[in-house]
Protein backbone atom coordinates (compact mmCIF):
# COMPACT_ATOMS: atom_id res chain seq x y z
CA UNK A 1 0.00 0.00 0.00
CA UNK A 2 1.75 2.94 -1.17
CA UNK A 3 1.46 6.41 1.35
CA UNK A 4 -1.71 7.82 -0.69
CA UNK A 5 -3.85 4.52 -0.20
CA UNK A 6 -2.27 4.82 3.53
CA UNK A 7 -3.49 8.17 4.06
CA UNK A 8 -7.20 7.33 2.80
CA UNK A 9 -7.38 4.45 4.85
CA UNK A 10 -6.50 6.44 7.64
CA UNK A 11 -8.94 9.17 7.16
CA UNK A 12 -11.69 6.56 5.98
CA UNK A 13 -11.30 5.00 9.88
CA UNK A 14 -10.99 8.21 11.36
CA UNK A 15 -14.43 9.40 9.58
CA UNK A 16 -15.67 6.34 10.69
CA UNK A 17 -14.97 6.76 14.62
CA UNK A 18 -15.83 10.01 14.37
CA UNK A 19 -19.22 9.35 12.75
CA UNK A 20 -19.83 6.50 15.80
CA UNK A 21 -19.23 8.88 18.49
CA UNK A 22 -21.55 11.14 16.92
CA UNK A 23 -24.12 8.47 17.26
CA UNK A 24 -23.68 7.63 20.70
CA UNK A 25 -23.32 11.19 21.72
CA UNK A 26 -26.61 12.62 22.06
CA UNK A 27 -27.01 9.77 25.08
CA UNK A 28 -24.46 11.03 26.93
CA UNK A 29 -21.99 13.95 26.21
CA UNK A 30 -24.46 16.34 24.21
CA UNK A 31 -27.08 15.41 27.08
CA UNK A 32 -24.55 16.38 29.77
CA UNK A 33 -23.45 19.74 28.20
CA UNK A 34 -27.28 20.61 27.92
CA UNK A 35 -27.70 19.97 31.21
CA UNK A 36 -24.66 21.47 32.50
CA UNK A 37 -26.00 25.03 30.42
CA UNK A 38 -29.36 24.63 31.82
CA UNK A 39 -27.97 24.53 35.46
CA UNK A 40 -25.23 27.03 35.10
CA UNK A 41 -27.90 29.53 33.40
CA UNK A 42 -30.64 28.75 36.56
CA UNK A 43 -27.46 29.85 38.55
CA UNK A 44 -26.26 33.09 37.10
CA UNK A 45 -29.27 35.01 38.11
CA UNK A 46 -29.00 37.33 40.32
CA UNK A 47 -29.18 36.72 43.22
CA UNK A 48 -28.30 33.41 43.46
CA UNK A 49 -24.88 34.14 41.54
CA UNK A 50 -23.66 35.63 45.04
CA UNK A 51 -24.51 32.42 46.65
CA UNK A 52 -21.94 29.20 47.34
CA UNK A 53 -23.23 26.39 45.41
CA UNK A 54 -21.97 22.67 45.92
CA UNK A 55 -24.28 20.64 43.15
CA UNK A 56 -23.88 16.63 42.25
CA UNK A 57 -25.96 14.11 39.88
CA UNK A 58 -25.52 11.11 39.21
CA UNK A 59 -27.40 8.19 37.10
CA UNK A 60 -27.64 4.39 38.65
CA UNK A 61 -24.53 3.75 37.35
CA UNK A 62 -22.16 5.96 39.33
CA UNK A 63 -21.77 8.43 36.32
CA UNK A 64 -21.59 12.32 37.04
CA UNK A 65 -24.02 14.06 35.02
CA UNK A 66 -23.34 17.39 36.73
CA UNK A 67 -20.69 18.61 39.20
CA UNK A 68 -20.27 21.73 40.76
CA UNK A 69 -17.76 22.49 43.83
CA UNK A 70 -18.24 18.65 44.55
CA UNK A 71 -15.77 18.09 46.74
CA UNK A 72 -15.73 21.30 48.57
CA UNK A 73 -16.79 22.00 52.27
CA UNK A 74 -20.56 23.29 52.78
CA UNK A 75 -23.29 23.75 55.76
CA UNK A 76 -25.70 21.25 55.33
CA UNK A 77 -28.34 22.12 57.21
CA UNK A 78 -30.82 19.62 57.66
CA UNK A 79 -30.20 17.36 55.12
CA UNK A 80 -27.04 16.13 58.22
CA UNK A 81 -29.99 13.68 59.21
CA UNK A 82 -29.47 11.75 56.21
CA UNK A 83 -26.41 10.60 57.82
CA UNK A 84 -28.30 9.77 60.96
CA UNK A 85 -31.06 7.93 59.99
CA UNK A 86 -28.75 5.86 57.50
CA UNK A 87 -26.59 4.91 60.35
CA UNK A 88 -29.22 3.75 62.34
CA UNK A 89 -30.77 2.08 59.49
CA UNK A 90 -27.85 -0.15 58.63
CA UNK A 91 -26.16 -0.72 62.46
CA UNK A 92 -29.30 -1.36 64.24
CA UNK A 93 -31.99 -3.70 63.61
CA UNK A 94 -35.04 -2.17 61.82
CA UNK A 95 -37.11 -3.70 64.56
CA UNK A 96 -35.03 -2.33 67.25
CA UNK A 97 -36.92 -0.47 70.30
CA UNK A 98 -36.25 1.26 73.24
CA UNK A 99 -37.72 0.28 77.13
CA UNK A 100 -38.75 2.50 79.43
CA UNK A 101 -39.21 0.73 83.03
CA UNK A 102 -40.65 2.13 85.95
CA UNK A 103 -39.02 0.74 89.45
CA UNK A 104 -39.89 0.63 93.31
CA UNK A 105 -37.16 1.58 95.43
CA UNK A 106 -39.38 -0.40 98.06
CA UNK A 107 -41.72 -3.17 98.21
CA UNK A 108 -44.91 -2.72 96.49
CA UNK A 109 -47.60 -4.36 99.23
CA UNK A 110 -51.29 -4.40 98.82
CA UNK A 111 -51.16 -1.37 96.66
CA UNK A 112 -48.78 0.49 98.27
CA UNK A 113 -45.42 1.44 97.11
CA UNK A 114 -43.17 1.99 100.20
CA UNK A 115 -40.53 4.18 98.75
CA UNK A 116 -39.47 5.94 95.37
CA UNK A 117 -41.55 5.38 92.08
CA UNK A 118 -38.40 5.63 89.72
CA UNK A 119 -38.61 5.96 86.07
CA UNK A 120 -35.69 4.91 83.85
CA UNK A 121 -35.60 6.37 79.94
CA UNK A 122 -33.79 4.51 77.48
CA UNK A 123 -33.72 6.92 74.74
CA UNK A 124 -37.51 6.27 73.52
CA UNK A 125 -38.25 9.48 71.55
CA UNK A 126 -41.98 8.02 70.72
CA UNK A 127 -44.01 9.50 73.61
CA UNK A 128 -45.24 12.28 71.51
CA UNK A 129 -48.23 13.38 69.73
CA UNK A 130 -47.58 12.97 65.56
CA UNK A 131 -47.92 10.34 62.76
CA UNK A 132 -45.76 7.80 61.90
CA UNK A 133 -46.59 7.72 58.53
CA UNK A 134 -48.20 9.16 55.26
CA UNK A 135 -51.37 7.41 55.40
CA UNK A 136 -52.58 9.06 58.79
CA UNK A 137 -55.88 7.07 58.86
CA UNK A 138 -54.48 3.98 59.02
CA UNK A 139 -54.88 1.97 62.38
CA UNK A 140 -52.12 3.00 64.82
CA UNK A 141 -50.54 5.26 62.40
CA UNK A 142 -50.93 8.55 64.79
CA UNK A 143 -50.59 8.92 68.53
CA UNK A 144 -51.98 11.64 70.34
CA UNK A 145 -50.16 14.09 73.42
CA UNK A 146 -51.09 11.41 76.03
CA UNK A 147 -51.59 7.90 74.10
CA UNK A 148 -48.26 6.41 74.76
CA UNK A 149 -48.09 8.29 78.87
CA UNK A 150 -51.83 6.95 79.66
CA UNK A 151 -50.59 3.40 77.98
CA UNK A 152 -47.33 3.44 80.72
CA UNK A 153 -49.97 4.36 83.52
CA UNK A 154 -52.13 1.69 82.31
CA UNK A 155 -49.78 -0.53 82.72
CA UNK A 156 -48.89 0.12 86.40
CA UNK A 157 -52.48 0.34 87.30
CA UNK A 158 -52.50 -3.27 86.00
CA UNK A 159 -49.71 -4.28 88.54
CA UNK A 160 -51.80 -3.27 91.54
CA UNK A 161 -50.08 0.29 92.57
CA UNK A 162 -52.67 2.38 94.03
CA UNK A 163 -50.38 4.42 96.57
CA UNK A 164 -46.49 5.35 96.57
CA UNK A 165 -45.10 7.03 99.87
CA UNK A 166 -42.39 8.53 98.61
CA UNK A 167 -41.25 10.37 95.82
CA UNK A 168 -41.94 10.08 91.45
CA UNK A 169 -38.66 10.51 89.98
CA UNK A 170 -37.53 10.61 86.48
CA UNK A 171 -34.04 8.96 85.69
CA UNK A 172 -32.45 10.04 82.22
CA UNK A 173 -29.30 8.44 83.30
CA UNK A 174 -28.97 6.10 80.64
CA UNK A 175 -27.72 9.16 78.29
CA UNK A 176 -24.82 11.48 79.52
CA UNK A 177 -25.90 14.70 81.23
CA UNK A 178 -24.64 16.88 78.48
CA UNK A 179 -28.45 17.59 77.75
CA UNK A 180 -27.71 20.82 75.61
CA UNK A 181 -25.40 20.85 72.76
CA UNK A 182 -22.59 23.37 72.90
CA UNK A 183 -22.63 24.83 69.43
CA UNK A 184 -26.26 25.57 69.28
CA UNK A 185 -26.98 29.44 69.57
CA UNK A 186 -28.11 30.21 72.94
CA UNK A 187 -31.64 31.64 71.80
CA UNK A 188 -32.70 28.39 70.00
CA UNK A 189 -32.40 26.84 73.15
CA UNK A 190 -35.56 27.86 74.02
CA UNK A 191 -37.53 26.18 71.42
CA UNK A 192 -38.56 22.75 70.17
CA UNK A 193 -36.03 22.39 67.17
CA UNK A 194 -33.12 22.65 69.88
CA UNK A 195 -34.83 20.86 72.99
CA UNK A 196 -32.77 19.27 75.34
CA UNK A 197 -31.69 15.10 74.80
CA UNK A 198 -32.00 12.60 78.03
CA UNK A 199 -33.21 9.39 78.73
CA UNK A 200 -36.64 10.18 79.18
CA UNK A 201 -38.59 12.44 76.94
CA UNK A 202 -42.13 13.56 76.87
CA UNK A 203 -43.90 16.05 73.47
CA UNK A 204 -40.41 16.37 72.23
CA UNK A 205 -39.69 17.91 75.47
CA UNK A 206 -41.61 21.10 74.65
CA UNK A 207 -44.46 22.91 75.46
CA UNK A 208 -47.43 23.44 73.33
CA UNK A 209 -48.04 27.53 73.69
CA UNK A 210 -50.77 28.54 71.74
CA UNK A 211 -51.51 32.28 71.17
CA UNK A 212 -53.84 34.76 69.71
CA UNK A 213 -55.23 38.43 70.42
CA UNK A 214 -57.22 39.37 73.88
CA UNK A 215 -61.20 40.58 73.77
CA UNK A 216 -59.92 44.21 73.42
CA UNK A 217 -57.48 46.19 71.93
CA UNK A 218 -54.96 46.88 75.30
CA UNK A 219 -55.75 43.83 76.57
CA UNK A 220 -53.16 41.01 77.02
CA UNK A 221 -53.39 38.21 74.50
CA UNK A 222 -54.53 34.97 75.08
CA UNK A 223 -51.92 32.54 75.96
CA UNK A 224 -52.70 28.56 76.51
CA UNK A 225 -49.93 26.56 77.56
CA UNK A 226 -50.48 22.16 76.97
CA UNK A 227 -49.61 20.23 79.14
CA UNK A 228 -50.41 22.01 82.08
CA UNK A 229 -48.13 20.23 84.27
CA UNK A 230 -47.88 22.72 86.85
CA UNK A 231 -43.66 23.19 86.55
CA UNK A 232 -43.62 26.91 84.84
CA UNK A 233 -44.07 30.11 86.59
CA UNK A 234 -45.71 31.60 83.52
CA UNK A 235 -45.76 36.08 82.65
CA UNK A 236 -47.86 37.23 80.32
CA UNK A 237 -46.26 40.90 79.00
CA UNK A 238 -48.26 41.28 76.09
CA UNK A 239 -50.53 43.32 74.58
CA UNK A 240 -53.65 43.36 71.53
CA UNK A 241 -52.92 45.97 69.33
CA UNK A 242 -54.92 47.16 66.44
CA UNK A 243 -55.66 45.34 63.48
CA UNK A 244 -52.92 46.91 61.13
CA UNK A 245 -50.32 46.93 63.11
CA UNK A 246 -47.51 43.89 63.56
CA UNK A 247 -47.20 40.61 65.96
CA UNK A 248 -43.96 41.01 67.72
CA UNK A 249 -44.81 38.32 70.11
CA UNK A 250 -42.16 36.25 71.37
CA UNK A 251 -41.53 33.89 74.71
CA UNK A 252 -38.36 33.65 76.83
CA UNK A 253 -36.16 31.99 79.52
CA UNK A 254 -33.92 32.25 82.09
CA UNK A 255 -31.40 29.79 80.91
CA UNK A 256 -32.03 26.61 83.09
CA UNK A 257 -35.08 28.30 84.79
CA UNK A 258 -38.65 27.70 85.07
CA UNK A 259 -40.26 31.16 84.49
CA UNK A 260 -41.64 31.91 81.64
CA UNK A 261 -42.85 34.76 79.96
CA UNK A 262 -44.46 36.05 76.59
CA UNK A 263 -43.70 39.92 75.41
CA UNK A 264 -44.73 41.98 72.52
CA UNK A 265 -47.90 42.63 70.52
CA UNK A 266 -50.42 40.92 68.90
CA UNK A 267 -53.30 42.57 66.31
CA UNK A 268 -56.82 42.20 67.40
CA UNK A 269 -58.63 39.57 64.95
CA UNK A 270 -55.38 37.67 63.95
CA UNK A 271 -55.64 34.28 63.64
CA UNK A 272 -54.66 31.96 66.71
CA UNK A 273 -50.68 30.46 66.01
CA UNK A 274 -48.94 27.24 68.31
CA UNK A 275 -45.78 27.22 68.99
CA UNK A 276 -43.09 24.61 70.49
CA UNK A 277 -41.57 25.84 73.82
CA UNK A 278 -38.40 23.49 74.95
CA UNK A 279 -38.31 22.49 78.49
CA UNK A 280 -34.98 23.18 80.81
CA UNK A 281 -35.53 19.56 82.57
CA UNK A 282 -36.55 16.78 80.67
CA UNK A 283 -36.77 13.97 83.30
CA UNK A 284 -38.75 16.45 85.82
CA UNK A 285 -41.09 17.07 83.16
CA UNK A 286 -42.01 12.92 81.96
CA UNK A 287 -42.02 12.25 85.84
CA UNK A 288 -44.56 15.06 86.42
CA UNK A 289 -46.62 13.89 83.14
CA UNK A 290 -46.77 10.20 84.26
CA UNK A 291 -47.59 11.31 87.62
CA UNK A 292 -50.76 13.41 86.12
CA UNK A 293 -52.03 10.21 84.46
CA UNK A 294 -51.68 8.50 87.63
CA UNK A 295 -53.75 10.83 89.65
CA UNK A 296 -56.24 10.76 87.05
CA UNK A 297 -56.69 7.23 87.44
CA UNK A 298 -56.91 7.44 91.52
CA UNK A 299 -52.97 6.93 92.07
CA UNK A 300 -51.75 9.34 95.10
CA UNK A 301 -48.18 10.05 95.74
CA UNK A 302 -47.25 11.08 98.64
CA UNK A 303 -43.68 12.44 98.14
CA UNK A 304 -42.12 15.18 95.16
CA UNK A 305 -41.61 14.93 91.58
CA UNK A 306 -37.90 15.12 91.16
CA UNK A 307 -35.04 14.21 88.38
CA UNK A 308 -31.87 12.84 88.21
CA UNK A 309 -29.36 12.33 85.55
CA UNK A 310 -26.57 10.87 88.11
CA UNK A 311 -26.25 6.98 86.91
CA UNK A 312 -24.81 5.89 90.31
CA UNK A 313 -28.10 6.92 92.43
CA UNK A 314 -30.36 3.94 91.07
CA UNK A 315 -28.00 1.56 89.81
CA UNK A 316 -28.85 -1.63 92.06
CA UNK A 317 -32.42 -0.59 91.56
CA UNK A 318 -32.01 -0.60 87.77
CA UNK A 319 -30.32 -3.86 87.69
CA UNK A 320 -33.21 -5.60 89.48
CA UNK A 321 -37.05 -6.38 88.00
CA UNK A 322 -38.94 -3.39 86.63
CA UNK A 323 -42.47 -3.10 88.15
CA UNK A 324 -43.47 -2.82 84.33
CA UNK A 325 -41.65 -2.38 81.18
CA UNK A 326 -42.75 -0.21 78.18
CA UNK A 327 -41.02 -0.64 74.44
CA UNK A 328 -41.16 1.99 72.18
CA UNK A 329 -42.25 2.32 68.36
CA UNK A 330 -39.89 0.65 66.37
CA UNK A 331 -36.84 2.32 64.66
CA UNK A 332 -38.63 3.22 61.31
CA UNK A 333 -41.06 4.97 63.21
CA UNK A 334 -38.34 7.09 65.05
CA UNK A 335 -36.58 7.66 61.34
CA UNK A 336 -40.12 8.69 59.74
CA UNK A 337 -40.56 12.42 61.83
CA UNK A 338 -36.79 12.86 61.33
CA UNK A 339 -36.77 12.67 57.22
CA UNK A 340 -40.15 13.25 56.70
CA UNK A 341 -40.57 16.62 58.82
CA UNK A 342 -37.17 17.47 59.78
CA UNK A 343 -37.19 16.49 63.85
CA UNK A 344 -34.78 17.73 65.10
CA UNK A 345 -34.99 16.21 69.01
CA UNK A 346 -35.39 12.91 67.29
CA UNK A 347 -32.40 12.97 65.15
CA UNK A 348 -30.54 14.19 68.65
CA UNK A 349 -31.82 10.70 70.80
CA UNK A 350 -31.47 8.97 67.84
CA UNK A 351 -28.06 10.16 67.50
CA UNK A 352 -27.29 9.42 71.16
CA UNK A 353 -29.00 5.99 71.23
CA UNK A 354 -26.43 5.03 68.29
CA UNK A 355 -23.80 5.93 70.66
CA UNK A 356 -25.27 3.93 73.43
CA UNK A 357 -25.50 1.18 71.26
CA UNK A 358 -22.40 0.85 69.45
CA UNK A 359 -20.02 2.47 71.90
CA UNK A 360 -21.66 1.81 75.45
CA UNK A 361 -22.44 5.92 75.62
CA UNK A 362 -25.63 7.82 75.18
CA UNK A 363 -23.65 10.83 74.28
CA UNK A 364 -23.21 13.01 70.72
CA UNK A 365 -19.77 11.91 71.06
CA UNK A 366 -19.75 7.98 70.61
CA UNK A 367 -22.64 8.83 68.10
CA UNK A 368 -20.51 10.55 66.11
CA UNK A 369 -18.25 8.15 66.33
CA UNK A 370 -20.57 5.80 64.95
CA UNK A 371 -21.52 7.90 61.99
CA UNK A 372 -17.64 8.49 61.59
CA UNK A 373 -17.30 4.68 61.26
CA UNK A 374 -20.19 3.84 59.14
CA UNK A 375 -19.32 6.60 56.69
CA UNK A 376 -15.82 5.40 56.40
CA UNK A 377 -15.85 1.76 56.64
CA UNK A 378 -19.11 1.09 54.98
CA UNK A 379 -20.04 3.89 52.71
CA UNK A 380 -16.77 4.36 51.56
CA UNK A 381 -16.63 8.22 52.09
CA UNK A 382 -13.69 9.78 52.38
CA UNK A 383 -12.66 10.65 55.65
CA UNK A 384 -11.94 14.05 55.01
CA UNK A 385 -14.56 14.71 53.27
CA UNK A 386 -16.93 15.05 56.22
CA UNK A 387 -16.65 17.04 59.79
CA UNK A 388 -19.94 15.92 61.99
CA UNK A 389 -20.95 17.92 64.98
CA UNK A 390 -24.40 17.09 65.38
CA UNK A 391 -27.64 14.52 64.49
CA UNK A 392 -30.17 17.24 63.27
CA UNK A 393 -27.74 19.96 61.27
CA UNK A 394 -28.66 22.37 63.61
CA UNK A 395 -25.21 22.87 63.97
CA UNK A 396 -23.04 25.39 61.99
CA UNK A 397 -20.17 23.48 62.36
CA UNK A 398 -21.49 20.61 60.35
CA UNK A 399 -19.65 20.16 56.78
CA UNK A 400 -20.35 18.16 54.22
CA UNK A 401 -19.19 17.88 50.29
CA UNK A 402 -21.72 17.38 48.14
CA UNK A 403 -20.39 13.20 46.96
CA UNK A 404 -20.07 12.56 50.50
CA UNK A 405 -24.50 12.55 50.17
CA UNK A 406 -24.12 11.70 46.72
CA UNK A 407 -22.53 8.70 47.74
CA UNK A 408 -24.26 8.03 50.87
CA UNK A 409 -27.76 8.19 48.94
CA UNK A 410 -26.95 5.80 46.14
CA UNK A 411 -25.21 3.07 48.89
CA UNK A 412 -28.69 3.31 50.84
CA UNK A 413 -30.80 3.03 47.46
CA UNK A 414 -29.25 -0.63 47.05
CA UNK A 415 -28.97 -1.86 50.77
CA UNK A 416 -31.17 -4.50 51.94
CA UNK A 417 -31.87 -2.51 55.50
CA UNK A 418 -33.11 0.61 53.69
CA UNK A 419 -37.04 0.17 53.97
CA UNK A 420 -37.76 2.64 56.64
CA UNK A 421 -35.22 5.27 55.89
CA UNK A 422 -37.04 5.10 52.32
CA UNK A 423 -40.26 5.45 53.35
CA UNK A 424 -39.54 7.91 55.47
CA UNK A 425 -38.19 10.20 52.65
CA UNK A 426 -40.55 13.08 51.28
CA UNK A 427 -42.03 13.00 48.78
CA UNK A 428 -42.89 15.82 46.29
CA UNK A 429 -46.99 16.93 46.66
CA UNK A 430 -47.30 14.30 49.50
CA UNK A 431 -47.67 14.73 53.17
CA UNK A 432 -44.29 16.06 54.27
CA UNK A 433 -41.51 18.92 54.04
CA UNK A 434 -41.65 18.37 49.86
CA UNK A 435 -45.31 18.49 49.93
CA UNK A 436 -45.88 22.29 48.49
CA UNK A 437 -42.67 21.80 46.19
CA UNK A 438 -42.85 20.19 42.39
CA UNK A 439 -46.89 21.12 42.58
CA UNK A 440 -47.46 21.39 38.75
CA UNK A 441 -43.88 20.43 37.58
CA UNK A 442 -43.19 17.23 35.54
CA UNK A 443 -41.63 16.11 38.63
CA UNK A 444 -44.79 16.43 41.40
CA UNK A 445 -44.66 12.98 42.76
CA UNK A 446 -41.38 12.23 41.23
CA UNK A 447 -38.99 13.51 43.86
CA UNK A 448 -38.10 12.16 47.43
CA UNK A 449 -35.33 14.04 49.59
CA UNK A 450 -34.17 15.92 52.33
CA UNK A 451 -34.42 19.08 52.92
CA UNK A 452 -31.96 21.68 55.30
CA UNK A 453 -32.99 25.14 56.02
CA UNK A 454 -30.86 27.50 58.49
CA UNK A 455 -29.95 30.96 58.57
CA UNK A 456 -28.03 31.43 54.60
CA UNK A 457 -28.15 28.04 54.02
CA UNK A 458 -30.49 26.09 52.21
CA UNK A 459 -30.32 22.30 50.62
CA UNK A 460 -31.61 19.18 49.23
CA UNK A 461 -30.78 16.22 48.50
CA UNK A 462 -32.44 12.84 47.32
CA UNK A 463 -33.73 11.30 44.08
CA UNK A 464 -35.57 12.08 40.64
CA UNK A 465 -37.25 9.27 39.27
CA UNK A 466 -36.78 10.39 35.15
CA UNK A 467 -40.18 10.10 32.71
CA UNK A 468 -37.51 7.53 31.18
CA UNK A 469 -37.34 5.31 34.02
CA UNK A 470 -34.21 6.48 35.21
CA UNK A 471 -33.02 7.50 38.98
CA UNK A 472 -30.67 10.10 39.51
CA UNK A 473 -29.06 10.93 42.56
CA UNK A 474 -28.39 14.77 43.64
CA UNK A 475 -27.00 16.86 46.62
CA UNK A 476 -27.70 20.60 46.20
CA UNK A 477 -26.37 23.08 48.82
CA UNK A 478 -26.86 26.84 48.89
CA UNK A 479 -24.18 28.36 51.55
CA UNK A 480 -24.08 32.31 52.16
CA UNK A 481 -26.63 33.55 50.17
CA UNK A 482 -29.11 36.50 50.90
CA UNK A 483 -32.06 35.34 48.82
CA UNK A 484 -35.31 35.08 50.56
CA UNK A 485 -36.33 31.51 51.99
CA UNK A 486 -39.04 31.07 49.15
CA UNK A 487 -37.22 32.38 46.19
CA UNK A 488 -34.10 29.99 47.44
CA UNK A 489 -36.15 27.02 47.87
CA UNK A 490 -38.15 27.97 43.83
CA UNK A 491 -34.18 27.89 42.40
CA UNK A 492 -33.00 24.33 44.05
CA UNK A 493 -36.53 22.87 42.40
CA UNK A 494 -35.96 24.88 39.34
CA UNK A 495 -32.45 22.95 39.22
CA UNK A 496 -33.72 19.66 40.13
CA UNK A 497 -36.78 20.01 37.60
CA UNK A 498 -33.77 20.58 34.96
CA UNK A 499 -32.62 17.29 36.04
CA UNK A 500 -35.50 15.38 35.43
CA UNK A 501 -35.77 16.89 31.52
Amino acid sequence: MNNISRARHFLVSLLGLVLFLAAAEPGTAVAQRGLARRIDRQLAEPPFDRAHWGILVADESGRELYSLNADRFFVPASTNKLIVTATASVLLSPAYTATTSVYGSGPLVNGTLDGDLVLVGRGDPTFSARCYGTDTLAAGACDSLWSRMDALADLIIARGLRHVTGAIVGDGSYFDDQLVHPGWEHYDLNWWYAAPVSGLGFNDNSLDVTHGPGPDVDAPARIEIEPALGLFLFENRTRTVGADERRTIDFFRSPGAATIWAEGNVPIGGRQRTEYFAVPDPNLYFAAALRDALARRGVSIAGPTRSTTDSTLYRALREGPAIVDMPSRPLADWIFPILNTSQNWFAEMLLKTLGKETRGQGSWRAGLEAERSFLVDSVGVDSTAFSLDDGSGLSTSNLLTPRTLVRLLSYMRTHPGNEGFLRGLPRSGALGSLRTRFVGTPLEGSVTAKTGSIAHVNSLAGYVERPDGRTLTFAIFANNHTARGAAMLSRIDSIVVEMGR
